[in-house]
């Protein structure tokens, strides 16, 4: 028997009372803006350089879950509390929990996802829908790219419709790995990817292994010079207009650059940025989803 009980408390002491919930054997405890959804909900994350200074909800909401009924979970947490000798936080509930297949639901949440007729993102637990088309088969995990997300589809997108046999690429923030993948099973050629994530590395180099494809995956450091007939990058507008030197110094005559993670609002000013580094790769929107875009340009001279 699982319960799980909502409680209030203040910024400064929400961590301390959390991790008292956990040595006082709560199974788990997650931390929520408590102003969510009203006017004074507050971000904590953005784009490198532009982070909020303040790294705390003004007001959190606990949600802990404990082994027990109602009864044993408010006593559990009513322990933690006095461990601590804090001011009692508003309870705002207890409820039971009900027994789920926690694998299977979580699995439900991830079916195959089609980005066009021959091209499938499937996780593994799944049969591919569509036998006779391209399938990448990739499971959620650590670094970013399910295959779910508007930028993602929309550099899949891309990629579907301008892979050409033996075309170089140069997948920059790779993440899981996805659009190298992606681009190999396309026909691609010389395929390879850089992100600063260790964890990336170890994840993409699985999913490429998992999918039969051969990509090179490196830190930044480590590549070498060279050239490609395609540079995509879906990362965040920022660190992009940052990146436009190195982007564009990647990106082989005639080749094309593919930038995504960006708003609509955002795309004049990335746009902006990569044509005063370069102008001869001219870039637009290629196509837009949700409130983000695709932004491509082929290198003229």
């Amino acid at each position: 028997m699982l319960a799980e009980v909502t409680l209030r408390i203040d910024a400064e002491h929400a961590e301390l009372l959390a991790d008292a919930l956990l040595a006082c054997g709560a199974l788990s405890v997650a931390v929520e803006d408590a102003d969510a959804d009203t006017p004074d909900e507050l971000p904590l994350f953005g784009e490198p350089g532009l982070e909020p200074a303040r790294l705390a909800w003004r007001h959190s909401r606990l949600r802990v879950l404990v082994e027990g009924d109602q009864v044993a979970a408010r006593r559990a947490v009513e322990v933690a509390i006095a461990s601590l000798k804090l001011a009692t936080p508003t309870i705002e509930g207890c409820t039971p929990v009900a027994e789920a297949d926690w694998v299977r639901a979580t699995q439900a949440q991830f079916p195959p996802t089609r980005i066009s007729d021959r091209l499938w993102i499937v996780p593994t637990w799944h049969d591919p829908p569509d036998p006779t088309a391209i399938a990448v088969r990739l499971d959620p995990g650590v670094a970013f790219g399910t295959g779910t997300h508007p930028t993602t589809q929309l550099c899949l997108a891309w990629l579907d419709d301008h892979v050409v046999p033996g075309a170089r690429v140069l997948d920059y923030g790779f993440g899981s790995g996805i659009l190298s993948i992606a681009a190999a099973k396309l026909g691609a050629g010389d395929t390879v990817g850089v992100d600063v994530d260790n964890q990336a590395l170890e994840a993409a180099r699985a999913n490429a292994a998992a999918n039969d494809v051969s990509a090179r995956y490196t830190g930044s450091d480590d590549l070498h010079a060279g050239s490609f007939d395609i540079v995509v990058a879906n990362i965040l507008s920022n660190p992009l207009k940052l990146l436009a030197p190195a982007l564009l110094a990647r990106v082989a005559p005639h080749g094309a650059l593919v930038l995504s993670g960006v708003l609509e609002r955002q795309s004049d000013d990335v746009i902006a940025t990569y044509k005063a580094v370069d102008p001869t790769v001219p870039l637009q929107v290629w196509r837009a989803s949700e409130g983000w875009v695709c932004l491509a340009g082929t290198r003229t001279a």
